[in-house]
């Protein structure tokens, strides 16, 4: 089958590999309808993650057609469409049954890695290297999806792909996002990014009863999406190459401050502050691995007593984060991978409601050949491209 495999920085290429097989009772086959580029994808060809090889498959945001159940899926038949999610839960350790999916114990044949670098292993996500569990992503004719009893949701006929794809990873990240904030009738909600999570971050927030929602991003079209999420001016965005976050945050707030913060940004942030420049100076050097910008703007301009909220990917050490500021003000900092499972079902609820339109942040559709344009476009042009969605 064709398949997109990352071969080092910078560099995919489509390439035939092998097709997928059951190797376990629990796993299921899915053909690919629709895969998409994720912001994070932006991290493994960056080179920002470790633990890549020459030859592993890319993807985690995707969906299909069950075309192969083991003989211990009993939820699936062939013939069905699922969305399946990001991360890759057994559904039966500890974790799991708190609703902490993203957690699992038991789905990362490669804990120890994870284990050694961070103390404890999550769960392991589709085509996100090595140390995350090592399995192909969905960036790709066909994919194994293990513990398909858990994971994968069914998808209603009279709803299309395009309309349910993005419950796979970044509609249920921005709610989580939002949903970590505690939000109350009325809140201002501060968001840094306002890329495909952002945008839903920002959805989701308003649907929570935020009075009003703040978005700091530094390209126009990306900007304009974000204020189109509501049509009775409850979104104002701030462009921080020409305004000054902090002074304008207080200002909108009267002295306070958000009451959250969402950092949708994560390890490469930009900025024109002298902090932003001794990141990239640092990384470069090899000294700190994340550029940690928004998070520093996110904790000093969030209201005392208030939340910052984290679902943008921070992958190892990161300097000059001020937790003096964060405990002087008493902040809540919350964070960490999608618990996918417990909020797939409730999400497509929505959709099939109508409360969100999850195309809307599509701007680009490409055949599965035309994915490394899509990679170095949405790297190189991420004003012009918001979201690139694949078709194998």
């Amino acid at each position: 089958m064709k398949a997109l495999c990352w071969h080092g920085k910078e560099d995919v290429r489509v390439d035939r590999v092998p097709d997928p097989q059951i190797v376990n009772p629990r796993d299921a086959i899915v053909r690919i309808t629709l895969t998409a580029i994720c912001g994070s994808d932006l991290h493994l060809y960056n080179g920002a993650i470790p633990s890549l090889r020459p030859g592993d498959v890319l993807g985690h945001e995707f969906m299909g057609e069950v075309v192969e159940v083991g003989s211990s899926v009993k939820n699936l038949e062939v013939g069905d469409r699922v969305v399946v999610p990001f991360t890759i839960a057994c559904g039966a350790c500890w974790f799991c049954e708190h609703q902490k999916h993203a957690l699992c114990d038991n789905t990362n044949p490669n804990a120890a890695v994870m284990e050694k670098a961070y103390g404890h292993s999550g769960a392991a996500i589709y085509g996100y290297s090595h140390m995350l569990g090592g399995y192909a992503g969905g960036q790709a004719e066909y994919a194994r999806v293990p513990f398909a009893d858990v994971g994968p949701v069914k998808v209603p006929d009279h709803l299309s792909d395009e309309e349910v794809l993005f419950l796979s990873d970044i509609y249920p990240t921005g709610y989580q996002a939002a949903e970590l904030c505690d939000i109350q009738e009325g809140d201002v909600v501060a968001v840094w990014g306002a890329g495909p999570v952002g945008q839903f971050a920002v959805r989701s927030a308003l649907m929570m009863g935020a009075g009003h929602v703040v978005v700091i991003d530094r390209h126009p079209r990306r900007l304009l999406l974000a204020r189109q999420a509501d049509g009775d001016s409850a979104v104002t965005t701030m462009n921080y190459e020409k305004e000054h976050v902090y002074e304008g945050l207080l200002e909108l707030t009267g002295g306070r401050g958000p009451d959250s913060c969402i950092d949708a940004v994560g390890l490469e942030a930009h900025g024109d502050t002298l902090d932003a420049i001794y990141d990239r100076l640092k990384v470069a050097t090899m000294a700190a691995t994340d550029r940690a910008h928004a998070l520093r703007q996110a904790i000093r301009c969030c209201r005392k007593g208030g939340t910052v909220s984290v679902p943008g990917i921070y992958g190892g050490v990161t300097d000059k984060v001020p937790l003096g500021s964060a405990f002087a003000k008493g902040l809540t900092l919350s964070g960490g991978q999608t618990h996918m499972q417990r909020y797939m079902k409730p999400l497509l609820d929505h959709v099939e409601r109508g409360d969100i339109k999850l195309p809307e942040v599509i701007s680009h559709r490409m055949a599965l050949d035309e994915a490394p344009a899509g990679y170095a476009l949405f790297k190189e042009a991420p004003n012009e491209c918001t979201k690139v969605v694949l078709q194998p």
